[in-house]
This record gives C-alpha cells, structure tokens and sequence, in this order.
C-alpha cells in the first residue's frame, strides 16, 4: 500500500530528470532562474519525486531532492513487476502502465524509466498518452505507483482473503 515513507532510514539514489532555466527581463536586464526535477528512490519499492527552484542549478538539484524525499511512497510490487494495469494522471499528462511477464525489461520513454528504476520495478511496459511535458510525465508516473494495490491489500480493506477477492 502507498504510504508515506521516512527517507532518513534508507539508502537513496537520486537522479535529475530534467533541468531548465528560465530568464525574466526586468530594468537592469535579464535574471536566470533553474528549475531542477528529481527523482530519489532505493530500487526496492521506494521512490519520490521532487520539483527545485533556485538562483543557480546545483541548488535547484539541492531543493528537489530534498521535496522529493518528503513525498517517498512505497510502491506495491508483484515479483519485479507491477500487480496490475493502471493509468496515472497528473494535470495533462497520462501515462499507461502495464504489468510484463518476467525478462521483457524496462520499456518505457526516459522519463518515465528513472522513475521506474528508482523504485525497482524490472518488468514493465508503458506509454505516455497525453501531455509530454517532463514534470507532468514523471508526476503522472508517480500517481499510477501510488494508486497501485495488491490482492492482499485489497482484501484486508474489504475484510476479506485474497483468494476471495481473485475469484
């Protein structure tokens, strides 16, 4: 079940997923400004996702990393894929993620796959349907691994067993 995760206690890598600058012209010329968004997870079903703003790009990276370590989820995983088929939304972008059998790898656009290799999913097929925006993407990715639930989990909510609920 997707919960809030204490990153303190785990052994997180972090990568950049996209940075960008941005300029405001005001009376004494031009002001850059970059945008970092990261993504940290410890590749066994931990992962966050984080948007920096900063004067200057290392301490955007800074900054993103530190909000994607207070939004960490734990992602629900069947073996080293997902439990099931689900679309994550986020503003407009749509990602498709689809569960695949054992050593059909990772296939999934750049975005999407940091997310995905930072939580430790092995086996997976997506596609993104919408928007292509990076922050939408990878936000939308990280919506679909949150709403993921497993059999087991879904029966302890209903108050059922498992083997209920797969009939």
């Amino acid at each position: 079940m997707a919960s809030k995760i204490d990153a303190a206690t785990l052994d997180l890598r972090e990568t950049v997923v996209y940075t960008k600058s941005v300029s405001k012209t005001v009376k004494g010329g031009r002001v850059r400004k970059y945008t970092a968004l990261v993504v940290v997870g410890d590749g066994n079903g931990h992962v966050g996702c984080g948007l920096g703003k900063a004067a200057e790009r290392p301490e955007a990276v800074r900054k993103g990393t530190e909000d994607a370590k207070k939004n960490m989820i734990e992602v629900s995983v069947k073996g080293t894929t997902i439990p099931h088929e689900i679309i994550g939304e986020y503003c407009a972008g749509r990602v498709l993620l689809k569960p695949a059998p054992q050593g059909t790898g990772v296939i999934a656009g750049g975005k999407v796959r940091s997310v995905l290799d930072m939580a430790g999913i092995k086996d997976i097929r997506t596609k993104c349907l919408r928007s292509n925006n990076p922050t939408n993407v990878v936000r939308a990715t990280f919506e679909g691994l949150r709403a993921l639930r497993t059999a087991e989990e879904v029966a302890a909510i209903r108050g059922k067993t498992a083997e209920e609920i797969l009939k």
